[in-house]
């Protein structure tokens, strides 16, 4: 993997498009009719207040607002829909998203780095010797090996020690909080080969200087 590279391509493009769709059928009502109209995304401490709202769904006398997922830039409204009759999944809208830096900084090193994922779901813990070792000077202390034994795994008041998998390196990034369920298939940890950790702190560096916010 080019980080640079990807980095370079980020800097061009510094946003993610995304769609609202219609959670249901319904009669559409546009609620906001110009391209280029600044929205909210959620907010709260549990996200518990609605985005700007796009559109309105009226079915069976009940209306349902369709809000804004995430904050951002309208670069599409499907206004020739207003007042028709709208299926499930149809597109509304779409939200021109830009990142930030930390957001930056973690696609890229999901790119880069090598990403053990959790083979079930379940609570995951590093075993007691690379807990202490974490605990004591940070992930980047920890080297790990094939066939290392990393984790514990506890699931329906099972646990099981899981072995690590994949090529040597260091713990560069660690994406799970320990006693939280972490779903199959999610990255556990990040690894980063020893010779690629100047490149890696390198662009991140980078990143964390250069990297303007919209």
């Amino acid at each position: 993997m080019d980080v640079k590279e990807m980095l370079r391509r980020l800097h061009e493009s510094p946003f993610e498009e995304i769609v609202v769709r219609a959670p249901h059928s319904g009669v559409a009502r546009f609620v906001l009719t110009e391209l280029g109209a600044q929205v909210s995304g959620p907010s709260g401490t549990w996200r518990e207040k609605p985005g700007t709202a796009i559109v309105r769904l009226e079915r069976e006398g009940a209306v349902r607002p369709v809000c804004a997922p995430q904050k951002g830039e309208v670069i599409a409204l499907a206004t020739d829909k207003d007042g028709v009759f709208v299926q499930a999944g149809e597109e509304l809208a779409r939200i021109r998203y830009f990142l930030t830096k930390e957001e930056v900084l973690d696609r890229i090193l999901r790119e880069a780095l090598h990403l053990f994922c959790a083979p079930e779901k379940g609570k995951y813990y590093f075993t007691a010797e690379v807990d202490t070792k974490v605990k004591a000077k940070g992930s980047r202390s920890v080297r790990v090996e094939e066939g290392m034994e990393l984790f514990i795994l506890s699931r329906m008041k099972r646990e099981t020690t899981l072995r690590y998998s994949g090529p040597s390196g260091i713990v560069y990034a660690v994406y799970f909080e320990g006693g939280e369920s972490v779903d199959a298939g999610a990255p556990l940890i990040g690894v980063c080969a020893e010779s690629e950790l100047s490149t890696i702190e390198d662009v991140v560096a980078r990143v964390q200087s250069e990297w303007e916010e919209v």
